[in-house]
């Protein structure tokens, strides 16, 4: 039999996540088997709200909703329908306190599935539900955790895929992390980069990312400094997974690493380093000197600005450093760059040079490719080494009984583990050549043969780039002098040195007059590669 009443009633549905609303039935379900139950009551439903977030959560958009149109409509006396006591509030505490609000607000909680008393045994009956309710949450959470956790403990990450992966179903089971481009590459780009040193610090390294083509920034059309230093520091770029909070040790991931181990610890150890790095977040292309330009009189980095003329505006380098002498005074962009590039037309190798650099650089590589197998005997007995380290302190660990002793020793444990990791990678990589020796060195050689060429026809970072591998400081402008003579880097030192000595054929009798080889001749320097690791 239908009751006949005039009241009207709102009923509130909820589902754990957006999945579950997109995907499964579960908001349907709930609305049917409540409005069925207003029918059977005599209620008029006038609204119905929806959220799709835990039941531990207090702050839900429905239920925050729900509560006003009830407050806003006291003087009708409505009724709140909800299919299941787990749905209003996964916890004891959280369905009490909704509970006392709807009551507040002017409403009458009421489900199908439970009658809500206010004597002594309904009470009872409605805490403890409430009471298995939080169980359940709760056990599921554990379990959840424990899935989850043993999942990372065979290699597979479990939380969001971070920026350059995504996730794909395993034929194994489950999802695994891929490599998502373009995104992938050009955040292997960026992280050798930082390693090698051709990016000079983490605001390089964000605004090479922001300005790659593909890469999902943030609705500002930016990378955040949290995402730049994620990046950077994190071992799954590497191939590695960890979890401190859930007790899981650096360990080998089922996905494709982007870097290798050997990279990402050179990474930690410049960010920790604290590595001077003369990058400005400010820097336009207008004034690519910037930063490395510095103030002959108080040694500040010169700013940069554009000065309105009568008709045009002209570019500057100016001294903003409050108490130097030469505060305000500004000298043409045209001046100091023309410095700068007199310096690099002078860096410029003869031919004849070039092909014997580049010819006793071949040399060495199949030099070091020779010595692989002694290079992997003696990665194995590094190994070793670690490895009786390790159980030499688990030993001592089982052994010992003071919580601080014990502690310190896991610590050491799981710095030697680390160590073994790194070595076996450096064994697993030792003799393999990712590329050939022409297409390791084309880039490298292309810019040594002509390093203006770079700086004339490159973009703003290509720029930037020419001054870390050219300079060994800053340029120095002094307003007298104009731009001081600045050393140059090493390499661009060494071919000097190696260019600038007169070298002769010793004489032997009954052979013919030696022959005296070619100087080549450069007014500063010319620049060679230093060869990298042999994989």
């Amino acid at each position: 039999m239908i009751m006949k009443t005039e009241n009207k009633a709102v009923v509130y549905c909820r589902v754990s996540t957006k999945k579950q609303s997109r995907e499964g039935s579960g908001l349907e379900s709930q609305e049917t088997r409540c409005r069925e139950y207003a029918a059977y009551k005599g209620y008029e439903v006038v609204k119905v709200f929806q959220d799709d977030m835990s039941g531990s959560m207090l702050g839900r958009p429905g239920i925050t909703a729900m509560l006003a149109f009830v407050r806003k409509h006291r003087r009708q006396g409505m009724v709140v329908i909800i299919d299941d006591i787990s749905r209003l509030a996964r916890g004891l505490q959280a369905h009490l306190k909704l509970r006392a609000e709807i009551n507040k607000a002017g409403g009458a909680l009421e489900s199908p599935s439970i009658e809500f008393g206010e004597d002594s045994d309904s009470i009872l009956v409605e805490h403890l539900l409430a009471s298995v309710s939080q169980h359940q949450r709760q056990k599921n959470g554990e379990q959840a955790k424990n899935r989850m956790r043993a999942r990372m403990l065979a290699g597979y990450w479990v939380f969001y895929a971070p920026l350059g992966y995504r996730y794909q179903k395993s034929p194994a089971g489950g999802s695994i992390l891929v490599p998502e481009e373009p995104m992938a590459s050009a955040i292997r780009e960026a992280l050798e980069g930082y390693a090698s040193g051709r990016f000079a610090s983490q605001a390089e390294v964000k605004r090479f990312l922001e300005n790659s083509p593909g890469f999902r920034l943030t609705r500002h059309g930016t990378l955040t400094n949290e995402q730049a230093n994620r990046i950077i520091t994190r071992p799954i770029y590497a191939g590695y997974i960890e979890s401190k909070v859930w007790g899981v040790s650096l360990r080998k991931g089922q996905h494709e690493p982007l870097i290798s181990l050997e990279t990402y610890e050179r990474n930690q150890e410049r960010l920790n380093d604290k590595v001077y790095a003369p990058a400005r977040t400010d820097v336009h292309e207008d004034f690519p000197l910037r930063g490395f330009v510095t103030c002959g009189e108080c040694g500040h980095p010169l700013t940069a600005n554009w000065s309105k003329g009568r008709n045009k505006s002209y570019p500057y380098y100016i001294c903003r450093h409050r108490g130097c002498e030469k505060f305000g005074k500004s000298v043409a962009r045209a001046k100091v760059e023309g410095a700068y590039e007199t310096l690099l037309h002078s860096l410029k190798p003869s031919h004849d040079l070039f092909a014997l650099i580049s010819t006793q650089c071949r040399i060495f590589w199949d030099k070091r490719a020779a010595g692989v197998r002694e290079a992997k005997s003696a990665f194995k007995l590094k190994i070793n080494a670690v490895e009786k380290k390790i159980d030499g302190l688990l030993e001592r660990i089982v052994e010992s009984e003071s919580a601080t002793v014990i502690s310190a020793y896991e610590r050491k444990v799981a710095e030697l583990e680390r160590s073994k990791l790194l070595l076996a990678e450096k064994q697993a990589r030792c003799g393999t050549v990712a590329r050939d020796y022409e297409e390791t060195f084309r880039t490298a050689f292309e810019f040594f043969s002509n390093p203006c060429y770079l700086w004339e026809n490159g973009t703003l970072e290509d720029k930037r780039i020419v001054l870390q591998l050219t300079l060994n400081g800053h340029l120095e402008y002094d307003w007298n002098q104009g731009v001081r003579t600045t050393e140059i880097s090493f390499p661009f030192r060494a071919l000097e040195d190696f260019s600038g000595s007169e070298k002769e054929m010793a004489e032997r009798v009954g052979f013919e007059p030696t022959v005296r080889l070619p100087v080549h001749r450069i007014s500063s320097a010319a620049h060679s590669t230093s060869l990298p690791p042999l994989r």
